[in-house]
């Protein structure tokens, strides 16, 4: 009987850890948001829109 209740603890304790709670889930989206705005913010700038229509014409050339 001891084994069956160490076992329940254990198995108890694992389940909790696993997976992201709701607190996680808000931080990794509130990450993915500001990185995908900073994204677009760079790929907007005219600097970074001139490189990559020198690298498409180059590349259809």
């Amino acid at each position: 009987m001891h084994r069956l209740t160490a076992r329940l603890a254990r198995l108890r304790s694992e389940a909790s850890d696993a997976g992201m709670n709701t607190a996680e889930y808000a931080v990794g989206t509130l990450a993915a948001v500001a990185f995908a705005g900073i994204l677009l913010k760079v790929l907007t700038s005219g600097h970074v829109q001139a490189a990559l229509t020198a690298v498409i014409d180059r590349a259809l050339k």
